[in-house]
């Protein structure tokens, strides 16, 4: 980026600016090289003012998260990043429905729902993210989306306006909706629960998904959660990703300090300094591998971000 941009943005926005950011240390991998430019919005407010600062100016800028679902280049990224986090965690509760700012962490909204008496975020309680990306992946767990109580997503779009959503019009699938495809920056979201259910009910839900993941799912080493998608018709066919991964002889594969996980085949995770073409290359040999048993093409959750700030579907 050229450094007259990098200087004006830090004038403009310098509490809230850093320069040559590892993104090892804001990725879920600890994978990637340097952010030239990080930008760190505490307010609605600020945001639209940033993003209309950078569309006037044809700068071109990446969203990111908590980064559960990216795999950054160990190029680095030479565009301007705006990260969304705990700046962005503002709450609120009218009567069954929660008003969410979209940097909220995924389990502490879904403790306040339960400790409101609120049922429907149960599924979410040990998701490591936060809730802007929850909504662009329609993430959730034990086969839920978090879609089946979206009520409305408000977001910032690249020229710095507000547009509300319905839920109809974010168009969601399984582990997809129209956010993947737009420059869009979601902001608030407008979550209606359930008030049907006991307290204690929720809570002994939530302990027992949180028990269950700690067993199955590693938890010390960086990864991205699950890697593949599981897919409706194969899963009938041959069971879910995990375990297919596994009947193909992958499980524990290595390629330098990544890894086929030994606990869940359908997580790759970091061992020490893993780059990002060693979980590419461990991706592809999953899919190839797949492909040549059962004929299915394996979908991957995550998406790679491109040092020039694309990101693509792998």
């Amino acid at each position: 980026m050229d450094l007259f941009y990098k200087k004006k943005i830090y004038a403009l926005f310098p509490q809230i600016t850093e320069y040559d950011v590892p993104l090892s240390q804001l990725s879920q991998w600890r994978i990637g090289g340097k952010a030239e430019v990080v930008v760190r919005p505490r307010s609605k407010k600020e945001l639209i003012k940033i993003r209309q600062w950078l569309y006037s100016n044809d700068l071109k800028s990446v969203i990111i998260g908590n980064t559960t679902n990216l795999l950054f280049s160990d190029e680095g990224l030479h565009v301007v990043v705006i990260q969304i986090g705990s700046n962005f965690s503002g709450l609120k509760i009218d009567g069954v429905e929660l008003i969410a700012e979209s940097g909220i962490w995924i389990p502490s909204l879904a403790r306040v729902a339960m400790q409101a008496g609120l049922s429907g975020l149960e599924h979410t309680c040990g998701i490591p993210g936060s809730l802007g990306g929850l909504i662009v992946m329609n993430g959730g767990s034990q086969r839920q989306s978090i879609s089946s109580v979206v009520r409305y997503v408000e977001i910032v779009d690249n020229k710095g306006k507000i547009k509300r959503y319905t839920n109809k019009e974010c168009d969601f699938s399984y582990r997809n909706s129209i956010f993947q495809n737009k420059d869009d920056v979601i902001v608030e979201v407008g979550l209606i629960l359930d008030t049907n259910q006991d307290k204690n009910d929720i809570r002994r839900e939530m302990l027992r998904i949180l028990k269950s993941r700690r067993k199955k799912f590693p938890q010390k080493q960086p990864n991205c959660g699950s890697t593949f998608i599981s897919n409706l018709d194969m899963y009938e066919d041959y069971g879910p990703p995990g375990k297919i991964i596994e009947g193909c002889g992958l499980k524990g594969l290595s390629r330098g300090d990544a890894q086929i996980s030994k606990l869940h085949a359908n997580f790759i995770v970091n061992t020490g300094r893993a780059q990002a073409n060693d979980i590419l290359y461990l991706i592809n040999i999953i899919k190839e591998t797949v492909y040549k048993k059962t004929g299915y093409q394996m979908i991957v959750e995550a998406k790679f971000v491109t040092s020039c700030g694309d990101i693509i579907s792998l």
